[in-house]
């Protein structure tokens, strides 16, 4: 399937970006540091039926660097320029970890143009779950994607499912290792991270989404899936049973067929991804999930903290209200 690639220029940043397939615009925003070539089958088997749109983010990749820090909300603006240079007014959108912050902010904002989300391995920023502590310094590490050998030792420490990876994806470690990102541009994807919550208003999100999380995800732990899926007015669950973060460009992953399936039927009723989820409707599910899960100390203390904090601000004003 021909591949049809160039670098655009949106809100003062070179993003390099590749269209590939033809039908419905379907956007993905990929992890902390990665490149667009990390999709690898994914963009492929998608491709089958939409036009996928996969880019390096600013500061990674072959995009370039910008001048100063962006926020969250920077991010999602440069995704939302990409797309009007590309003349795509309505896409589907699928955000992966740090992607999955971008794809949110995304649907807050420009939420005419979001026909369908879905948010992979991610969480809601501050009054999530953190991860453990191993699997968080690990991600403030850019140099797992310029040593070969410190990602191979490494990887276990996001998820001992994700160990296996490197023996048996070749292509996802070349890729990785093509095209790392430049320290300050890593930098800068990190600083947005860490000061991002969408707490206060994802429940004004009305886009459909399907929410997809690993079991044994170590840096986004399946509690943060439960709680996005309850925060969001029309969301769906799947929790894949034996994976780790890196499930999504695993093409072996349960996630793949059912990606390819919610964004592929044309009625959201006719999807078995959206019709077999799992619908959070019970506040003491997400509690108990939260309360079991392995955050670290004391990032996790404060995002609980935080997390009460909104939440019950968040229940004053409708009692004003009312």
């Amino acid at each position: 399937m021909t591949a049809r690639e160039k670098t655009v220029r949106a809100n003062g940043v070179d993003i390099f970006v590749r269209e590939r397939g033809a039908g419905r615009p379907l956007l993905l925003i990929n992890g902390i540091g990665g490149n667009a070539d990390m999709w690898g089958p994914l963009e492929e088997r998608l491709a089958g039926n939409a036009t996928t749109v996969v880019f390096d983010t600013p500061g990674a990749g072959r995009s370039s660097t910008p001048r100063r820090p962006l926020s969250i909300s920077d991010f999602a603006s440069s995704a939302g320029s990409l797309l009007d240079e590309l003349g795509h007014s309505e896409v589907d959108v699928l955000g992966f970890s740090f992607g999955g912050l971008v794809a949110q902010e995304l649907a807050h904002r420009q939420p005419e143009r979001v026909r369908r989300l879905a948010l992979v391995a991610t969480a809601c920023g501050w009054g999530s779950k953190p991860g453990t502590m191993a699997s968080l310094a690990l991600i403030t590490m850019p140099v797992r994607y310029h040593s070969r050998t410190v990602y191979e030792r490494t990887n276990r420490l996001l998820s001992p499912a994700d160990a296996g990876l490197v023996d048996r994806l070749p292509h996802l470690t070349e890729a990785r290792l093509r095209y790392p990102p430049p320290l300050l541009g890593y930098g800068f994807q990190m600083m947005a991270g860490m000061f991002w919550s969408s707490l206060t208003w994802l429940h004004t999100v009305q886009v459909p989404t399907l929410v997809l999380a690993g079991s044994l995800d170590h840096l986004i732990p399946p509690a943060n899936g439960v709680q996005l899926s309850r925060l969001l007015p029309k969301a769906r669950l799947h929790i894949l049973e034996e994976e780790g973060h890196l499930f999504v460009l695993d093409p072996a992953s349960p996630s793949h067929p059912l990606l390819q399936d919610f964004f592929g039927a044309e009625k959201l009723g006719a999807s078995r991804a959206w019709s077999t989820g799992r619908l959070v409707d019970d506040d003491a599910e997400v509690e108990d999930a939260l309360r079991d899960s392995i955050g670290s100390k004391p990032h996790g203390a404060l995002s609980d903290v935080y997390r009460r904090y909104v939440l019950s601000s968040q229940r004053r004003g409708r009692d004003a209200d009312f």
